[in-house]
């Protein structure tokens, strides 16, 4: 496997691409995390509690809002990069039982070579597909699952489908909770159908995203939570409105309107959300 080092990077082939590890020149003890040019983690490792990412700050603060401050959580983590959001839920909720499913196994033995994460027989890794995971997980398992999974920028098409909903939401416990990051552009095709899709099994769901991504106006990430029960819509508007980079929360009359009557997907006619547009993360290399 070719390696090479200059100024504390790391390169190094992966199965799924070509992955960078680079240094925060603004944090000491600081990565990110790039597969074929694209930003897919960041971690610090001195404070796990620091986020860089905007939507991996609005993951945790659904994480944070589902359950009181500090109890123990059973997690489902579809992809992994590096682990950014599993190191949080650890030193956020001690007691947590977690388990990481990422398909690229090189990535994960990279990853645990050069950006390790505490030993804690609580927090399990496996080298597996995401949908195959959830095949074999027993039904309420999970009081989150958590999907961040992305193929060359794109999440799998296998990954979109109301049948992968289905077995998500058969993994939950009844009042467990979903959330997914979606990135995608104009039209929002991908995030309009995704809404349609979860909603159609686990009814209550709400998106959380900058205002000119919702409307359409640029690509980025929107972070989907979905469940049985009504989620926490005010304490999310809060937490996004105060955030670094400010977001709003879209639910009720106004997810309607954004679904704007999508088609549910399923596995015959799935494809993988949009590619980002040439250029968007050469600034940040």
């Amino acid at each position: 496997m070719g390696r090479k080092r200059a100024a504390d990077r790391v390169v190094e082939q992966v199965d799924t691409g070509q992955a960078e590890l680079v240094p925060d020149p603004d944090r000491a003890g600081s990565w990110t995390l790039l597969l074929d040019g694209a930003p897919q983690s960041h971690v610090d490792l001195t404070d796990p509690t620091h986020l860089e990412f905007e939507y991996v700050r609005r993951l945790a603060a659904a994480v944070d809002l589902i359950a009181p401050a500090g109890a123990p959580l059973r997690v489902l983590h579809l992809g992994g990069g590096a682990l950014t959001l599993p190191r949080y839920v650890s030193t956020t909720r001690p007691g947590s039982s977690q388990r990481v499913s990422e398909v690229d196994g090189a990535l994960v033995e990279l990853v645990r070579r050069v950006l390790p994460w505490p030993s804690d027989a609580r927090l399990r890794v496996r080298v597996q597909d995401a949908r195959a995971v959830l095949a074999a997980t027993r039904e309420a398992s999970y009081d989150v699952v958590v999907a961040d999974v992305f193929a060359g920028a794109r999440t799998p098409a296998h990954l979109t489908s109301v049948e992968y909903a289905a077995e998500v939401a058969r993994v939950l416990r009844p009042a467990g909770w979903y959330l997914a990051n979606l990135a995608d552009g104009p039209p929002l095709r991908h995030a309009r159908g995704q809404v349609a899709t979860v909603r159609s099994v686990l009814p209550q769901v709400c998106l959380v995203a900058d205002a000119a991504v919702l409307r359409g106006r640029r690509y980025g990430n929107l972070v989907l939570v979905a469940g049985r029960t009504t989620p926490p819509v005010p304490e999310l508007s809060r937490r996004a409105a105060g955030d670094w980079f400010p977001g709003r929360v879209v639910a009720g009359d106004e997810l309607d309107r954004f679904a704007g009557g999508a088609a549910v997907v399923r596995d015959a006619d799935a494809t993988g959300s949009d590619p980002p547009p040439p250029g968007l993360f050469s600034v940040r290399r």
